[in-house]
Formats: C-alpha cells, sequence, structure tokens
C-alpha cells in the first residue's frame, strides 16, 4: 500500500484528536489521543482503498507533503508597517 502523509491535530471543538489523510477523499478518523486516532485513520485508509477497488474507482498516488521548515532556514522577524499619519 503507498505511504500516505497523515494530518494530527488537537480539536478543541471535538475535544478529540483527529488524523486526516489529504490524498484520500473524505479519509479521516479521531480518537482520544493522538496515537489512536492515527490508528483508527490506518484502519480506514485500508477499507477506503479496499471500497475504491470494489468499485474500480482510481486510488490516487501519494501526493502531498506538508512543506517543512528545517532548524537551519532563516526565518524573517515581522516587519513593523508604517504609521500613515492618519
Amino acid at each position: 500500500m503507498p505511504k500516505y502523509h497523515i494530518n494530527v491535530f488537537f480539536s478543541a471543538d471535538d475535544g478529540c484528536w483527529v488524523a486526516d489523510i489529504p490524498d484520500l477523499k473524505f479519509c479521516s478518523a479521531f480518537g482520544d489521543t493522538a496515537e489512536e486516532a492515527v490508528g483508527e485513520v490506518q484502519r480506514a485508509m485500508s477499507a477506503w482503498v479496499k471500497a475504491a477497488k470494489a468499485h474500480r474507482k482510481p486510488i490516487p498516488e501519494p501526493r502531498y507533503r506538508r512543506p517543512s521548515i528545517k532548524p537551519s532556514d532563516p526565518i524573517d522577524p515581522p516587519r513593523a508597517v508604517p504609521d500613515s499619519g492618519r
């Protein structure tokens, strides 16, 4: 099975951890911990792929990659906006 990127975040609105796979439309899951959410989304991914195969639907190649910043990358400090005098 292809290696898909998994986003994991805490949803304060829902009070739980959420995991989703951007390359697989509507493939997401939740859990009380980040680990539980990832486990659930991995099961959801397997079911998603199995259903797509059963219905002869295309299975996308992994394409989503979260941009990353390396510790060595310079970060520009915020710039002050000049006062227009109004």
